[in-house]
């Protein structure tokens, strides 16, 4: 990469910390560190970082807490949260309070990568077509990569994180079909239990978001024996 992403890694234990350190340098990116909430809460405003990954059990400060005064000082940030904890309170209360992603430990080192790299590719707005603010016109649809939703026909829906980070891939490669391999390796990356039904259900709700008729879809297309291509 030709200018260094910066991200900002505030994790208390030295034994997790200084791996993902090290794997963050090799795969190139600028990495600044923070060991308890309150210094990673200061370096976030001071050093604006480019994307921040936070565990939640920290001391002094927690992560809800930090990541609570983030938003509150508009940090727009992508927020990965680590956490030992995957109950399905603290993934929700996580999300609620301003998380882009939620990865439970123990993680690949992989699989974090796949997800910083989706991530600052949504939040550059790097898929043709897509304006300043996170706008792109699919037909008659306005997709907000920014505020998580759509807009078709007057009538406002959400898009959830993975609907998105699909919709951001295909648009890269706008007129080639993906297959349901490729879409499953890079837009789920290690996620456990999904398969290639996976990625039917999302494109079929997809296409009730965004198509004017789902059932004869002229954007998200199937490509018989292969996948699925989307067209403008």
């Amino acid at each position: 990469m030709s200018e260094r992403t910066r991200v900002l890694l505030i994790e208390d234990e030295a034994s997790i910390r200084m791996p993902l350190v090290d794997e963050l340098l090799d795969a190139g990116y600028e990495v600044l560190e923070a060991a308890d909430g309150e210094l990673g809460l200061t370096m976030a405003l001071r050093e604006d970082p480019d994307l921040i990954l936070l565990d939640l059990m920290l001391p002094g400060r927690d992560g809800f807490s930090v990541l609570r005064a983030l938003r509150a000082d508009r940090v727009v940030a992508p927020v990965i949260v680590l956490s030992a904890r995957g109950e399905e309170w603290d993934r929700v209360q996580g999300f609620e309070v301003g998380a882009d992603d939620y990865l439970v430990k123990p993680f690949s080192a992989r699989e974090l990568l796949l997800r910083i790299k989706a991530l600052l590719l949504r939040s550059r707005g790097a898929a043709p077509g897509v304006a300043a603010g996170g706008l792109v016109r699919l037909g008659a649809a306005t997709i907000d990569f920014g505020g998580y939703g759509v807009e078709r026909g007057g009538v406002r829906q959400a898009l959830s994180r993975r609907e998105l980070d699909l919709l951001q891939y295909l648009l890269e490669r706008e007129g080639r079909a993906c297959s349901r391999d490729e879409l499953l390796d890079q837009v789920w990356g290690l996620e456990a239990d999904v398969t290639p039904r996976t990625v039917d259900q999302h494109v079929l709700k997809l296409r009730k978001k965004l198509e004017p008729d789902p059932d004869a879809p002229v954007h998200l297309l199937t490509i018989r024996g292969v996948g699925y291509q989307l067209v403008r």
